[in-house]
């Protein structure tokens, strides 16, 4: 089964399996990891913010323009950020290793 790592706020790593189909942030919630998902993936927020390690980030499809919206709105916006509900696992992204942020901004509450 595909893996990806977790790289938490202060710099640990934590490798997960990563079921074909899931996307990063309902893999996240499966293995407790601790990323918000306010919107639960329906693109409303920017709480599943995460920051793809630069080696991955290619690999990925394209945001779209509803993502780019909402990631104009994420706490600590990078290069490589992307919204975990919208990067869905792959063959090709076994071992994606993707960085929380230091902070969330929930628009939502």
């Amino acid at each position: 089964m595909p893996k990806i790592t977790f790289i938490d706020t202060e710099g640990n790593k934590r490798d997960v399996d990563a079921p074909l189909g899931l996307s990063v942030l309902e893999i996240a919630h499966r293995n407790d990891i601790d990323l918000e998902g306010a919107c639960e993936g329906s693109l409303a927020c920017s709480t599943c913010h995460v920051i793809v390690e630069p080696e991955w980030y290619d690999l990925l499809t394209d945001a779209s323009e509803d993502e780019e919206d909402m990631l104009d709105l994420a706490f600590g916006l990078t290069k490589t950020s992307r919204l975990g509900c919208q990067i869905i696992m792959s063959e090709e992204l076994d071992g994606l290793t993707v960085r929380l942020p230091s902070g969330t901004r929930n628009m939502m509450g």
